[in-house]
């Protein structure tokens, strides 16, 4: 059982992300983290802002996603985000200015602030931070 995996696929609406065997797979659920060995039950889930840990091959690779759904299913992981981004692909200052920017709009406490879309930017840029740490 040991060498025994499943199959995963992680897609947006622009791009297929990643595709290929897994030995297991943590993703960010909206109550909490759920995590999938090969042979697990059926379920479908919804989806909150965080970061799908995979382990592939003995290796462990992050990918921020930023909601969606997951359904499992036959020993198959099939992840529909709304966004997402391998660690690989994550520019850091980038994720840290967005970051900054976000803090700054909360911290204005301004009338014309979009305080729900200014906290949604602040959770975007911290899961793309956590995937690269």
């Amino acid at each position: 059982m040991a060498d025994k995996t499943q199959r995963l696929e992680i897609v947006t609406p622009e791009r297929k992300v990643f595709s290929g065997d897994v030995r297991f797979v943590v993703v960010p659920g909206v109550e909490g983290e759920l995590g999938f060995l090969p042979d697990h039950a059926p379920l479908v889930s919804a989806l909150a802002i965080g970061v799908v840990r995979v382990q592939q091959e003995g290796k462990t690779f992050k990918v921020a996603i930023s909601g969606g759904f997951v359904e499992v299913r036959n020993s198959r992981v099939t992840i529909l985000a709304r966004t997402a981004e391998r660690e690989d692909e994550i520019d850091r200052a980038r994720a840290e200015a967005a970051k900054a920017r976000a803090e700054q709009r909360l911290a204005a406490k301004t009338a014309d602030i979009d305080v729900v879309r200014a906290e949604l930017a602040l959770k975007r840029a911290m899961a793309r931070l956590k995937a690269v740490s």
